[in-house]
């Protein structure tokens, strides 16, 4: 009787063991995301930040604004300059436009001049003396020319310096570069940002990364575009699908604290998947992988 419960024994134990060798995955690992830090473009208070940590942000919202006060003044005060260089260039087309007309009215006198001057009915001085107003009526009129040339720089000078106003104050609007979720928070509303403060991290969990492990006999099944099941400890995830994106070309030591020398002999290769994420998979978490062949 005690032989036939040992043999029964060992037939369950033998074929427990069948069955957890049958069920184990391929790989091991844990879930990732790119991580992107926002930081600060200019100097100033921050006058708004109502995100918090776990909000859900779209691409170009705004998710932190920093005072534009000062900036607005200097774009106001360039602006005035503008308006004052500009009405001193209306004050020089009217001036061309006088000389013009007196420049006419000479011409027309020339031509009578030179009509008289044929018939000997004025002195070649008389003539000489219009032709001289005309000269110097025309050297008039280029020397306003020329006024107005450096006009036209200085209004391009004020307007390149509007245009690097507007950028700054443009770049006091941080908005995200793409859909995600806030991880991290670093700064609250009325503190100072400066150029390169980290403000906020933010990622797109909508497609997270899995990164495992397998050794070099499994690298000739493995394949970048190789479909795989994914298996997490939560019960309630309904089945995941993941994508090989990346196999490392360089080997590794196992990523944990080895304490034989038998461990620190074994090497294993890296390998990212990207899974579609539902909303139930958390950064860190750990999973399991069985390779689709």
């Amino acid at each position: 009787m005690n032989s036939k419960i040992i043999i029964l024994s060992l037939l369950i134990f033998f074929s427990m063991v069948s069955c957890s060798k049958n069920d184990k995955s391929d790989a091991y690992g844990n879930f990732s995301v790119n991580e992107i830090i926002i930081s600060s473009e200019s100097n100033g208070k921050i006058v708004l930040s109502d995100f918090e940590e776990g909000d859900i942000i779209n691409k170009g919202d705004t998710i932190a604004v920093i005072d534009t006060e000062l900036l607005v003044l200097q774009k106001n005060q360039l602006l005035a300059q503008k308006k004052a260089i500009s009405s001193k260039f209306n004050s020089i087309i009217s001036e061309v436009n006088v000389l013009n007309e007196q420049k006419n009215v000479l011409e027309t006198e020339r031509l009578r001049l030179e009509n008289l001057l044929k018939d000997s009915a004025i002195s070649q001085q008389k003539y000489d003396n219009i032709a001289g107003q005309i000269s110097v009526n025309e050297q008039r009129i280029q020397a306003v020319k020329t006024g107005n040339t450096s006009i036209f720089s200085e209004l391009e000078a004020i307007d390149a310096s509007i245009k690097l106003i507007e950028e700054q104050i443009h770049r006091c609007y941080i908005t995200s570069p793409l859909n995600g979720v806030i991880l991290e928070k670093y700064v609250n509303n009325f503190e100072l940002a400066i150029v390169g403060k980290p403000l906020l991290k933010i990622a797109d969990l909508s497609t997270i990364e899995l990164t495992v492990y397998i050794s070099e006999a499994q690298l000739t099944s493995v394949k970048i575009g190789q479909s795989a099941n994914i298996v997490v400890d939560n019960p309630q995830t309904a089945d995941l699908k993941g994508t090989v994106i990346w196999i490392s070309n360089t080997a590794e030591f196992t990523p944990k604290i080895i304490q034989t020398k038998d461990e620190r002999l074994n090497l294993v290769y890296a390998v990212k998947l990207s899974v579609v994420n539902d909303g139930s998979l958390k950064i860190g978490m750990p999973a399991e992988v069985n390779f689709i062949n």
